[in-house]
């Protein structure tokens, strides 16, 4: 199995990101879109299981725009006092990532995936995580015809009063959408899951959209302290039925 660090091309700039591609092949390529606390050992642990499938698995750095990571003293996450000045060097680059920004990040992210050796043609699937998830959902409703499913976990801001909120776009997606959403999570409100799944039966686009009971925003991430187990065992069976169904 290849596993590399890479320099990807975004729409402005370069992302570092990490590319792991079983021997053999071509392979069905999936995207990795990271939560916002960026590329890190957790995220490449959780290309590799998806890899160990058969599957090409790029994770690309979202929040390039702040520089080369790591951004994020991982450890300091669980000390109340020094938690709030971590999230702050994190907000302009997630106020910053706008659909525009993101709709030409993408464009680069999968024409580069699409050249790599043992990457099979065709669209992609995308895997996103909190701030990521929000973004496989804007990436599918932006490029129908180049990806053919996404899974969102905790996910937020998915259905929102402002004008760009993404449940406004899905009319345009042609493929299959996952949504597991934490039942403690206030980034997206058991109303606002709601207008989500509305929106998407008027566009008749075929979803799941499940609640995972006792779990926390961000509860698929073992390196901090939002870790549920059985909401990330879960979040594995679900993603990679997803996989198996449009493979």
């Amino acid at each position: 199995m290849r596993k590399e660090k890479v320099d990807v091309p975004a729409g402005d700039g370069t992302a570092e990101g990490y590319l792991v591609v079983p021997d053999g092949g071509p392979h069905p390529g999936v995207l990795l879109f990271m939560d916002a606390f960026g590329l890190r050992p957790r995220i490449e642990e959780m290309a590799d299981r998806i890899a160990e499938a058969g599957y090409a698995v790029l994770a690309p750095d979202l929040l390039y725009r702040g520089g080369r990571g790591p951004r994020v003293d991982m450890s300091a996450l669980e000390d109340p006092e020094r938690r709030g000045a971590e999230f702050a060097k994190l907000m302009p680059l997630l106020t910053g990532l706008d659909v525009d920004s993101m709709k030409r990040d993408a464009e680069k992210y999968l024409d580069w995936f699409a050249g790599q050796d043992g990457v099979a043609e065709g669209p992609v699937v995308i895997t996103g995580y909190c701030m990521g998830g929000t973004q496989a959902l804007r990436v599918i409703e932006a490029f129908p015809d180049r990806v053919k499913a996404i899974a969102s976990f905790h996910g937020g801001r998915l259905a929102t009063d402002a004008p760009d909120s993404p449940h406004l776009a899905v009319g345009s997606i042609t493929g299959e959408v996952y949504f597991g959403h934490a039942d403690q999570d206030p980034s997206i409100t058991a109303e606002q899951i709601k207008v989500l799944e509305n929106a998407l039966d008027e566009a008749g686009v075929p979803y799941q959209s499940e609640v995972y009971e006792g779990a926390t925003h961000g509860y698929t991430m073992s390196d901090t302290a939002a870790y549920h187990e059985e909401g990330e065992k879960r979040h594995w069976e679900n993603l990679f039925a997803l996989l198996e169904r449009v493979r």
